[in-house]
């Protein structure tokens, strides 16, 4: 009777004691971040990435990719002009995001995630209802809010905000104008339109936080997180395709005296020729134009636009729009003619506020990493001013 009994209670208890478990009917998914290397076009040169979720139970693999924009959409191009760009959040199977990758050459990486199966399950729930159209789209920034940044977001998210608390406090003393000239490098016009484009808020020193807008910073400060149970918040990292294009370019500390040999030399050009107005005015030209159209595009992004990286830009103060009412004199001088009075007026103005970029640079609490470009363009600003504003000029025709 009591082996009976004994048997009785087991057979009852065994359902209870073995509940078939939520994690066993539905396993939790598996979260990876996938990293694209830099490519050639100009709109590659920064990387990408987007979070994968991969289901245990199909093995299929869903890319949530945060970097799709729509061209044909009403006033794109000048709603792009003015720093309005919105994007879209597309989910779409792993391999169909990785085809493009594959065909340009582009390497990508995957880092697969040690989350807890709540977290995991959070974020790939998470990620499917902001896949949907209605919440798909965002408001783009090429710092704060970009591909890198919104999977790096999205994770925060899920970890409870563990991982900006582990990233925030630590800096490499990287800033949004080093990384972005670094990266763009490879195209000489377009590292120049970030040094030149770029203000004062983009030479503070950024956090490891905020060096993710970064695809391949973002990778990096993953390997040293870790999950909030201590482990190493990366599991395991695989090589999807290969990089046949040029790697990425390295860190490397910029001097500025190789501008200032540059602009000395010019000015000492400039002052050898002072006696053949034609010549000066040759160079004058181009130099005036470039130096007024650039000023106008610098005046028109603080003033007239939302790209807040680019605001109070002092290279404003070196590339003045004035500098376009010097043309004309400079076309006085190709045709062999004196500038008019007014010319010489407009010349040390321009010529003067350009001085003052080295004092405030030196004076100022929120340093702009231009000195570079005052040791180029201040030099031969002051040669032109000297040669040309004199009251009386050698004859155009000698």
């Amino acid at each position: 009777m009591l082996f009976l009994l004994l048997a009785t209670m087991a057979s009852s208890a065994q359902p209870v004691a073995n509940p078939p478990s939520q994690a066993t009917a539905h396993p939790a998914p598996r979260i990876g971040v996938v990293t694209m290397l830099p490519g050639e076009v100009f709109f590659e040169r920064f990387g990408h990435d987007a979070l994968v979720v991969m289901d245990p139970a199909s093995g299929q693999a869903t890319s949530y990719n945060f970097g799709f924009f729509d061209p044909s959409e009403p006033d794109f191009i000048s709603n792009f002009v003015r720093g309005r760009m919105m994007y879209y959040l597309v989910a779409l199977p792993l391999e169909e995001d990785l085809a493009q990758y594959e065909h340009v050459g582009r390497g990508a990486s995957i880092q697969w995630l040690d989350l807890p199966p709540a977290q995991a399950q959070a974020l790939a729930d998470a990620l499917a209802e902001r896949a949907k159209p209605e919440n798909a789209r965002y408001r783009y920034d090429y710092f704060t809010s970009n591909c890198a940044t919104m999977v790096r977001d999205s994770l925060d998210q899920a970890m409870g905000g563990a991982l900006q608390s582990q990233l925030a406090g630590r800096s490499r003393g990287n800033s949004y104008r080093s990384e972005s000239v670094r990266l763009a490098s490879p195209s000489p016009w377009m590292w120049l339109g970030f040094d030149l484009g770029l203000g004062p808020n983009a030479d503070q020193p950024l956090s490891r936080w905020q060096e993710a807008f970064v695809p391949m910073r973002l990778a990096d400060s993953l390997r040293e997180v870790r999950n909030s149970e201590g482990r190493p918040l990366v599991q395991d990292e695989q090589q999807l395709l290969p990089q046949r294009l040029a790697p990425e370019p390295k860190e490397k500390q910029r001097s500025w005296w190789p501008w200032l040999l540059v602009g000395l030399a010019v000015a000492a050009a400039l002052h050898g020729a002072r006696r053949k107005p034609r010549l000066i005015g040759a160079f004058a030209l181009p130099f005036w134009l470039f130096c007024g159209v650039a000023g106008a595009l610098l005046t028109f992004l603080w003033g007239f636009s939302e790209h807040q990286a680019a605001w109070a830009n002092r290279n404003l103060l070196l590339l003045n729009p004035l500098a376009l009412l010097l043309v004309a004199g400079a076309c006085s001088l190709l045709r062999g003619r004196q500038p008019r009075t007014w010319f010489r007026i407009v010349l040390w103005l321009v010529t003067g506020i350009a001085l003052l970029a080295l004092p405030l640079h030196w004076l100022s609490l929120q340093a702009q990493f231009n000195m570079q470009w005052i040791v180029l363009l201040l030099p031969i600003h002051l040669a032109l001013a000297l040669i040309l504003g004199r009251r009386s000029l050698a004859s155009p025709a000698s």
